[in-house]
């Protein structure tokens, strides 16, 4: 299994599948109503893609909302401590 390439880059990914949760997408449904494949979708939410700028505005636009909020969102999650055990 792959890893993410980043934090930002799973941070990222953990953003765009929560905002798509929130709103209750699936995956595939996204994929197809930003134009992107479902598989690389996938990679980009296991933060495994480095998203061009094109790809971040089709998404933003699929989620009906600013791309602003999905960057803002992973900033949000970048500077969270992390998850320790429970």
């Amino acid at each position: 299994m792959a890893r993410a390439l980043s934090p930002a880059h799973a941070a990222f990914g953990q953003a765009v599948r929560e905002l798509r949760r929130e709103r209750g997408i699936a995956q595939e449904a996204l994929a197809m109503k930003s134009g992107l494949n479902r598989g690389y979708f996938g990679d980009v939410e296991r933060g495994e893609r480095n998203v061009s700028l094109a790809n971040i505005l089709k998404i933003a636009d699929a989620l009906e909302l600013p791309a602003s909020t999905i960057l803002a969102r992973a900033e949000r999650l970048l500077q969270a401590p992390p998850a320790g055990p429970s």
